[in-house]
């Protein structure tokens, strides 16, 4: 699973993918830092089931902290987008492209109102942090439909003559977009085109289409960032502009200061936590005390810096992952090593246990049995939907 971070330039995004994955991705204070795309992992976290046999786990892919596992998440920011990328503005097409394999994307805005259209920076406030969504939706819509659009109408009426499926000439032109049949399929139920006569589609059907299908296979997260210079009002008015999609405040720099403080040692601090606290104030010089002290107010407006909580509201909420526990051993939860829960895997919600097969192993996949339910001791089918935190242990022929 891959998430984009998108957006406007010198809105903060790289901070907020920096915070993320505690690498150093270019930061400054002006349009077009980031020149290429940045990757790197993240992590989403889910109580780990070895509270429950009160055995410790063997963490092998996902670290757990206190009781709380730490499932990666690959993540790829992109330079940012400017009005007119599609047509490869601000080298738009090459930005566009490296969101391909992306399964949705955060969009990170600026709830102050202070950066124009091109990021660059303007008085707080001039700016309607609503309109980039707009533009932004417009702009990949204007990207699938192009990438649809290329000869379209010649294959079309190739597809009707030779009678092949529309959902197949559809996924073949999309290839590499990694949408799934399944959302195809939907979109042709519900956009409101003529699935039986695709060569009659026009401009905008395809544009139609294309807006659809992006709703219903690139969920779309709405980072409103900077919240620490802005007011709550603000967020309220832009949730209730971009409704349904949904939005959360966020001060990627405050959450980055953080994450580094701790892991030098400087601050207590978990991502997602209320607050934080100084461990050691001696260790700390006055410039460094004083940044600290001026985060304390983010938490007190806030809640939190909405960082870790944006992240996990993507995958949980808007992707709909949720996360099991393949073992060996369904007794006592282990791996042929005797390790405790060593995997965790992110999947969609209600994937049934020949998917966590397969992802296990191919083999496994394709010498399936049955699946054995780590708690209750039932056998599963193959096509039987696991429950979110399932430990399960998949049965395979030698």
């Amino acid at each position: 699973m891959e998430i984009g971070v998108v957006g406007k330039p010198n809105v903060g995004k790289s901070t907020l993918f920096n915070a993320w994955t505690l690498l150093d991705a270019p930061m400054a204070p002006y349009p077009f830092t980031t020149l290429a795309p940045n990757r790197g992992v993240a992590a989403v976290r889910s109580p780990c089931p070895h509270l429950e046999k009160g055995t410790p786990c063997t963490p092998g892919n996902a670290k757990c902290v206190a009781g709380v596992r730490w499932i990666p998440v690959n993540l790829v920011d992109v330079p940012g987008l400017v009005p007119g990328a599609h047509e490869g503005k601000g080298l738009g097409h090459q930005f566009l492209d490296d969101l391909r394999a992306a399964d949705g994307f955060v969009q990170v805005v600026d709830l102050s109102g202070g950066t124009d259209a091109e990021g660059r920076l303007v008085p707080a406030g001039t700016q309607n942090p609503a309109d980039e969504v707009d533009w932004l939706q417009s702009e990949l819509v204007a990207w699938v439909a192009e990438i649809l659009g290329r000869d379209f109408d010649r294959h079309a009426k190739s597809v009707e003559l030779e009678g092949h499926k529309v959902e197949e000439f559809l996924a073949q032109r999309l290839t590499g977009l990694a949408i799934p049949p399944a959302a195809i399929t939907a979109t042709l139920r519900d956009a409101d085109v003529d699935r039986a006569h695709p060569s009659h589609w026009s401009a905008a059907d395809r544009a139609r289409f294309a807006a659809e299908l992006l709703r219903a296979s690139k969920p779309r997260l709405v980072a409103a960032n900077k919240c620490d210079r802005a007011s709550r009002a603000a967020a309220e008015g832009l949730e209730e502009a971009v409704r349904p999609t949904p939005v959360v405040a966020t001060a990627a720099d405050a959450e980055l200061t953080l994450r580094r403080a701790s892991r030098a040692g400087l601050v207590s601090y978990a991502p997602g936590d209320p607050g934080f606290a100084v461990t050691d104030p001696g260790r700390l010089s006055p410039a460094q005390a004083r940044a600290l002290d001026g985060l304390r107010p983010v938490f007190t407006a806030w809640g939190s810096t909405g960082v870790q909580p944006a992240l996990e509201t993507m995958v949980f909420g808007r992707l709909g992952r949720m996360v099991v526990y393949p073992v060996e051993d369904e007794t006592h939860w282990t791996d042929s090593r005797g390790r405790v829960l060593p995997d965790a895997f992110l999947v969609p919600r209600g994937t049934p246990a020949r998917a966590v097969a397969y992802r296990v192993h191919t083999d496994l996949g394709e010498q399936f049995v049955r699946a054995i339910d780590g708690r209750t001791h039932r056998a599963l089918g193959a096509d039987h939907p696991l429950e979110p935190n399932a430990v399960v242990r998949i049965v395979a022929r030698k």
